[in-house]
């Protein structure tokens, strides 16, 4: 299958408990982050005015701070050709969510920033002069990781809601047979290999598919009921293929409430604990297990909420060939979704772009991730000349314990994009230091403030930072940096001085 995809390609164009429904913070800083008392020590930079002495500061910053592990670092200028600086170029280190930096160029090198997904609402019967439909109705996956409150309007059930609209406006009155999900876009692997299982519980690991709705991500609201009778505990979004047990009883008295989540591998949510009956309202995060079923039971609910009859169940199965559209959601273009991903590090995204890729413009195949590490490997050493040993990858949100890529590696990624027909898109995604997203509070009163750009990537091993940033005489620098280690505070603060040094130097 991948030699005919290859051949094919045209490369150019647990538990769970929380208190509001905010993304969990590891979301927005990549991954399992447990969060450090200590003080980040300040950034120091220096303004060298030769290739020497610019090497000597990076040298001298880069033993001054961080004490163990081991660094992989490579600064090119895309403008004059040369190597700047180099550590180890070679050696393979846990990227963490600097891989998206390949994910995001694969998939614009396959599809285009101007792309756009559809999630297709299909019949395999006739609908009648009443508005009956005579058969089936089919909500078919395209891999779109849209569907969620950043790009539709209102809550996380907004995109059901809307194609549910759009059925009622094509005519639907009534449904004979079932609602069923179509997720056969991608293959049934929804965990990715090399995810640990202390992840799972969190969203920042939220399961694969190809039928997704709010990054996979659902809230469970808990309100107090009758004294000494069970709590009233709903899902929102509401979706009916999702089963609850309710263990949460109603307490006298209380204004507190101490209520435990736990997703069960069959898709069943399990709520065990209690509430006073003076309580507010509490919402509690958790990930979906079966995120198809999720998201086809929140389009049934939907539709019913239209008014829409519906005789049949909810289930999963691939739509038939011969079935006709009633409707489709379209995505925004893939330019502003991997601006997304990229400023906030969504690994959901990244899972979804990465099989969306090897399935192509034309949707030709299944997307997995094993064909998309094929497919990426290819890319790299056709287009990137990249060594074919250069990188190991499972999935394409650099999760997984399995990633390995070189500095090298990255860096001539980032200079094949600066000159690829979307290379504006990817340097428009990355966050500028001092100014957006991850790098906000970053190099902020330095010369790299406004000017480098670049995606970060941090774990409990890892910190790294991978970009662009534009020297003081107007050199474009590429540059890669990755510490994989136990010492990622210091790692951090030379990594932000190094940027800054870099965005200071001049050649004279």
């Amino acid at each position: 299958m991948i030699s005919r995809l290859l051949r094919g390609a045209t490369l150019g164009i647990g538990c769970l408990l929380a208190v509001s429904p905010s993304r969990l913070d590891a979301q927005s800083s990549h991954h399992h982050v447990r969060h450090a008392s200590a003080v980040v020590p300040a950034v120091r930079a220096n303004a060298p005015r030769t290739l020497g002495a610019l090497q000597d500061n990076l040298k001298g910053q880069l033993h001054s701070r961080a004490r163990r592990g081991h660094w992989g670092i490579l600064v090119v200028s895309l403008t004059r050709g040369d190597t700047l600086f180099s550590v180890s170029p070679d050696i393979q280190v846990q990227p963490a969510s600097t891989m998206k930096l390949f994910t995001s160029s694969l998939a614009l090198e396959r599809l285009g920033p101007d792309y756009q997904f559809s999630t297709d609402v299909l019949r395999d019967g006739p609908l009648d002069a009443d508005g009956v439909v005579q058969g089936n109705l089919f909500l078919r996956g395209d891999g779109d990781p849209s569907l969620s409150p950043r790009f539709f309007p209102g809550d996380a059930g907004g995109p059901m809601r809307q194609l549910a609209q759009a059925v009622a406006v094509a005519g639907v009155r009534h449904v004979r047979g079932d609602i069923v999900g179509d997720a056969t876009a991608f293959d049934g692997q929804r965990i990715p290999s090399g995810w640990l299982t202390r992840y799972l519980t969190l969203s920042y690991a939220a399961r694969v598919s190809a039928l997704a709705l709010n990054d996979n991500i659902a809230f469970v609201a808990v309100s107090p009921g009758t004294t000494g009778r069970a709590a009233v505990v709903a899902l929102e979004p509401s979706s009916s293929a999702v089963p609850i047990l309710n263990g949460v009883r109603t307490v006298v008295g209380s204004s507190g409430a101490r209520v435990a989540i736990h997703s069960r591998g069959d898709g069943t949510i399990e709520a065990r604990g209690w509430i006073g009956a003076l309580a507010r309202k509490r919402t509690y995060e958790i990930v979906v297990e079966d995120p198809a079923l999720f998201t086809v039971g929140a389009f049934r609910d939907a539709l019913k909420a239209q008014g829409i009859v519906l005789d049949g169940t909810v289930r999963l199965a691939r739509a038939p060939k011969t079935a006709l559209r009633v409707t489709a959601l379209r995505s925004p273009p893939l330019a502003r979704i991997i601006a997304a991903m990229n400023r906030e590090s969504i690994n959901n995204y990244a899972e979804l772009l990465f099989r969306d890729a090897v399935r192509g413009p034309d949707r030709l195949e299944t997307g997995s991730a094993d064909l998309g590490g094929q497919l990426l490997q290819h890319f790299l050493t056709t287009r990137a000349g990249v060594a074919p040993d250069a990188i190991v990858v499972a999935d394409g949100s650099g999760l997984s314990t399995i990633d390995r890529v070189t500095p090298r590696a990255m860096v001539n990624l980032l200079g094949y994009a600066d000159t690829a027909p979307w290379g504006m898109t990817l340097h428009a995604s990355l966050p500028v230091a001092g100014e957006s997203e991850l790098l906000r509070n970053r190099m902020r009163q330095t010369a790299a403030q406004g000017n480098l750009h670049a995606k970060t990537g941090t774990t409990n091993n890892v910190i790294a930072l991978g970009g662009y940033v534009t020297a003081l005489d107007g050199e474009l620098l590429a540059f890669s940096f990755i510490y994989n280690g136990t010492d990622r505070w210091n790692a951090k603060a030379t990594i932000d001085g190094m940027g800054a040094t870099l965005a200071s130097f001049v050649r004279e």
